[in-house]
């Protein structure tokens, strides 16, 4: 399971305002049964507030999410079925925003 892989939501409760979820650990660690995800929030969602820095912002299929990095969280593997992009062009964004909400830098 490729690092920054972006998977469909397996939770049918929340899909309709984080429709997506982005793999966050290493391919190294990929064996461990819990992957490390962070959610894609729908960009126009007014509700949530994002910060650039933490809340990297993508695009999939023509539509704008920010990455959740506050809420990351753990899914079993068998859970994250087919990939429907990765957004690795982007990794140093997103480390970048790991790395803030980790160490405030």
């Amino acid at each position: 399971m490729p690092q920054f892989d972006v998977y469909r939501n397996p939770d049918s409760e929340t899909r309709h305002r984080i429709p997506y979820v982005v793999t966050l650990q290493s391919d190294l660690l990929d064996r461990i049964e819990q992957h490390v995800v962070a959610p894609l929030r729908i960009a126009s969602d007014d509700s949530v507030i994002p910060l650039l820095r933490l809340n990297p912002l993508v695009v999939i299929d023509g539509e704008k999410f920010h990455i959740r990095i506050q809420d990351i969280a753990t899914v079993p593997r068998r859970m994250l079925k087919s990939p429907v992009a990765n957004l690795s062009s982007q990794r140093e964004e997103i480390l970048a925003a790991i790395d803030f909400l980790f160490t405030g830098f």
